[in-house]
Parts: C-alpha cells; structure tokens; sequence
C-alpha cells in the first residue's frame, strides 16, 4: 500500500491526501498517516524540483573524481559544497561522481579549480559538462 501512495505523490506531489486515499482504497487520514510515517522513516521525501536553468543556474557537469586513500573524507567534503547536488561512490573508471550546478563557467571552474581538486586525496577529476537535459524523472522504486 505504501508504494502505491508513494506513486500518487511521484505523478503529483501536491495531490490531496483524499484523492491518494480515493485511488488507493483508504481514508484520509490513513494516507496522511502513512505519508507520515514514510517521511519519519527517511522511506522519502516530499520537495520542489526545480530546472536549475529556469532559476538562474547556467552550468551543470558531472564531475568524475578519481581519489588515494579513504573516499568517504572527500565524499564528505563534496556533500558539504553548496553546489553540489548529488555524490555517489562508484566502481569503474571513477571512485566518486559529483553532479555540480552553478551559475556559469567561471563558477563551475572556481568550484572544480580551488575546491575539489583541492581536496586532500583527489588525484584527478574529469568533468562532463551538460549541453542540454533530455530526461529528469524521479519515479525509483514504483515502477
């Protein structure tokens, strides 16, 4: 039951908790409290998504980070910076990817220049800068 209300608020996360409740086969208030509980237990999270260009975010890359020694002090550090949007720790070509949105150029180079290659342990890093965005969806999980 859970994922099936978690699926109503991915298509329309200002859906009333009725109409959820309407299409899954529950009160109300039995959303509202499982809504609750799922936002209680991390399960997800309920937020505005935004097209960075639309708000004056010019540049996104995804910047490759190759790391000596422990990942998690430079992931840390990574999660920290306000520009950064998301951090995985991967296997392959990279040890971590860093998805980056910034106003321009200049401030995509400040933050790839003078903050992570900074960074003790980073080795190297290779950005890969977004032309254009085709696809962004946030449907994991349910479908």
């Amino acid at each position: 039951m859970s994922l099936a209300i978690i699926e109503q608020l991915q298509e329309d996360g200002r859906r009333p908790y009725a109409a959820i409740g309407k299409a899954v086969g529950l009160s109300e208030a039995a959303v509202r409290q499982r809504v609750q509980k799922l936002l209680d237990q991390g399960v997800m999270q309920i937020v505005a998504v935004t097209d960075p260009l639309t708000v004056g975010f010019r540049r996104q890359a995804m910047v490759g980070i190759n790391v000596e020694g422990d990942l998690d002090p430079v992931a840390d550090a990574l999660a920290a910076m306000q520009e950064v949007e998301y951090v995985v720790l991967t296997a392959g070509s990279f040890d971590l990817l860093a998805e980056i949105v910034c106003e321009d150029d200049d401030h995509l180079l400040d933050v790839i220049n003078r903050r992570i290659r900074t960074l003790p342990g980073v080795r190297s890093t290779e950005s890969f800068v977004y032309l254009k965005l085709k696809k962004q969806t946030y449907m994991w999980g349910t479908r």
